[in-house]
């Protein structure tokens, strides 16, 4: 699975995912500074889901009904990286054939796949 890692979400949480053997883009380490509308392309164009913690993005997909391959919205009450990675743990253990094409909203206690536009 090729996972694209927003800037915000953090250097740990793609270096965890890295160790377990996903293929990773760090925004953080690769390409720190681009902004969201370059982000969305590149993993629009590049076959990446993105893991971000922007809403920003949800706008980009149904306001502006931008294309993607999957987008994870973290939404977290503790936005510390061991959090990040308990509930993407949780998130990649049971829903891992789920996540192409589909916008993810993540919680602490909640994943929610919302409908997008086709």
């Amino acid at each position: 699975m090729r996972l694209l890692v927003d800037e915000c979400t953090g250097v740990v949480v793609a270096r965890w995912l890295l160790d377990r053997g996903y293929e990773v883009f760090s925004v953080y380490e690769e390409a720190r500074g681009i902004d969201d509308d370059e982000i969305i392309q590149k993993a629009f164009a590049e076959n990446w889901i993105l893991i971000t913690s922007d809403k920003d993005f949800g706008e980009k997909v149904y306001r502006e009904q931008r294309p993607h391959r999957g987008i994870i919205l973290l939404r977290l009450g503790n936005d510390r990286s061991d959090n990040k990675i308990k509930t993407l743990q949780r998130l990649l253990e049971n829903y891992s054939e789920q996540l192409s094409d589909s916008f993810i909203v993540v919680t602490e206690t909640q994943i929610r796949f919302a409908r997008t536009q086709d």
